[in-house]
């Protein structure tokens, strides 16, 4: 499964971990096939560590009304530039929040504390591009 995040600064090609984080997958899938995303903002922009998007209000507080549980093993939960991962307040406290890992040496820290579900394929070089308040249009999921 794959998806094309639509952001306002350009497309992002994402190709999930659906054998490691295969409950994150089909929650960020879930919520991104229902609008859920559309027209969020990238809510914390924060150089050479991470983008991050999906908080309904914006402030990083909000979340879809749930928590999943944390998804850490598998082969694929390491925080290298481009990965997909789920924000959270603790563990097991992720909802729709969610981040993009703008390079490996400041991101290391996260590996196997945050759910790794996805990773930028094609548009990384967008991602450095990206400014707080810069919106998610819409994700196309692909099966």
């Amino acid at each position: 499964m794959k998806a094309t995040i639509h952001t306002s600064k350009g497309d992002l090609q994402i190709e999930f971990f659906e054998k490691d984080a295969p409950g994150t997958v089909a929650n960020f899938v879930k919520l991104a096939k229902s609008g859920y995303y559309n027209g969020l903002s990238f809510h914390r922009v924060i150089s050479d560590f991470v983008v991050q998007g999906g908080c309904p209000d914006g402030t990083g507080a909000g979340g879809p009304g749930y928590s999943i549980p944390c998804e850490l093993e598998g082969e694929n939960q390491y925080h290298d530039l481009g990965v997909l991962s789920m924000a959270h307040r603790g563990r097991n406290t992720g909802g729709s929040q969610f981040f993009i890992c703008l390079n490996r040496q400041n991101t290391q820290h996260l590996d196997r504390n945050h759910t790794c579900f996805g990773k930028v394929v094609e548009g990384l070089e967008i991602i450095g591009t990206i400014r707080q308040g810069d919106t998610i249009n819409s994700i196309e999921v692909t099966e």
